[in-house]
């Protein structure tokens, strides 16, 4: 994830975000190679830091003040601290703005208003700035004032009522999912977005006001279940770990707990079904297509589930692996990054941390070294791969560098912080 050249560093963008949404799409921005400055405030810095536990270990594996949840969307910025409330901090925004390519920034509706921050003001002096808002439900609309987060908006979208088992079932009712998956896909929608107006100024010059709401991805993301609705009327239902229109596509029982099996067409289902020992099971005119195995369901899955308490969960992966057939274990976290495949992938990645206190980063030369781990990006580009620069930074850690680059020297950058303006 070292190989340069990358494919954005030509882009410098001002990160003006908290928490999951904006800071996810600024990540990978950043991991894509581009500069993102992250501003946060003096002496408290990004709610995520302090949302914990659990918290990062020191040296001596103690918990530090630092919660791992910053760490999951902060990779490869530089951190500044900085008063937006001051004249002076504003002054410094307006000037980082100007020699910016893009902005994010996830205030509530108006809220950089007051401090001229919003986009009618900074594309005066910067027409090529892409400003993406992320918000909770839109700048219009009768809820464009409304607080937003991602587990009201897995309510309201409708999200929370398809997720998890029915009502009349062991443990039915609504359920949240186990990520923010609202906050991490408007991250990665509102990237896209950014990516095109990108596009868009090569060809106009100019940049564009990007408007991002978690309520809009919400309903986005409902995708075929939307689907199903909006042209049948048929409202969706909660199954818990079945498909509403897929089977045998579900976790089956096996001798020592369970595996997930998800066949998607006949032909899976037909070579599941030889090598279990059963092949007059496709034949069945209950089960000869995809359309009878969902209605007849409930008997299809009585009879699989005899056979697969009959096999350990590792020997029906073992079987089916080579014969096409989607199957394999329900993990814990922590058994997926035992995976062989994650591993080869590379998808953990550890970084030295800066100490605030020796003001240095781990190396090799210290007996004790503190690292943060993190989950490398999943894009796998193969001329301009992602870029593994700097671990998730520190509360300030950047200020003095980055307001050099202002033309600030140090004697002005003190003045700034005895003024707490930094």
């Amino acid at each position: 994830m070292t190989t340069p050249p990358s494919a954005l560093s030509h882009l410098k963008v001002l990160d003006l975000s908290r928490v999951l949404a904006g800071p996810w799409c600024t990540q990978m921005l950043a991991d894509l190679g581009a500069d993102v400055i992250k501003v946060e405030r003096p002496g408290a810095g990004d709610d995520t830091r302090h949302w914990g536990p659990p918290f990062l270990k020191d040296a001596d594996g103690h918990d530090t003040d630092q919660a791992t949840y910053f760490t999951a969307c902060n990779r490869n910025k530089r951190a500044i601290t900085l008063d937006m409330a001051q004249p002076e901090g504003q002054a410094l925004i307006v000037k980082m703005a100007a020699q910016s390519d893009i902005l994010v920034e996830n205030f509530k509706v108006g809220g950089l208003k007051q401090y001229g921050l919003d986009y009618e003001s900074l594309k005066v002096i910067n027409p090529r700035l892409i400003y993406c808002s992320v918000t909770g439900f839109g700048q219009d609309g009768p809820y464009a004032e409304r607080a937003g987060y991602d587990l009201m908006i897995q309510a309201m979208s409708g999200l929370m009522s398809i997720t998890g088992h029915a009502d009349g079932e062991p443990g039915g009712g609504p359920l949240r999912m186990g990520v923010a998956l609202v906050d991490v896909l408007t991250g990665i929608y509102a990237c896209s977005a950014i990516l095109a107006a990108v596009e868009s100024r090569h060809q106009t010059g100019l940049g564009q006001h990007i408007d991002m709401a978690l309520l809009d991805v919400g309903m986005a993301v409902l995708a075929n279940q939307a689907a199903g609705f909006l042209n049948t009327g048929a409202v969706p239902q909660r199954q818990g770990n079945t498909h509403p229109s897929l089977a045998p596509y579900q976790p089956f029982e096996t001798s020592d707990g369970s595996v997930l099996m998800a066949m998607g067409n006949d032909g899976q289902f037909a070579r599941f079904c030889a090598a279990a020992g059963f092949s007059e099971w496709a034949k069945d005119a209950r089960f000869s297509s995809n359309t009878l195995r969902v209605q007849h369901r409930d008997v299809l899955v009585a009879l699989m589930n005899t056979v697969t308490r009959t096999r350990t969960t590792a020997q029906w992966v073992t079987l089916l692996e080579d014969k096409a057939v989607p199957c394999g274990p329900i993990n814990t976290v922590a058994q997926a990054f035992e995976v062989p495949q994650v591993q080869a992938r590379g998808l953990i990645i550890k970084q030295p941390v800066f100490s605030v206190n020796k003001a240095q980063y781990a190396s090799d030369s210290i007996a004790k070294q503190t690292f943060v781990s993190t989950v490398a990006s999943p894009m796998r580009l193969s001329a301009t791969p992602p870029v593994l620069r700097r671990a998730p930074p520190a509360l300030g850690q950047h200020t003095d560098e980055v307001l050099a680059e202002l033309g600030l020297d140090a004697q002005a950058v003190q003045a700034l912080r005895g003024r707490g303006v930094i």
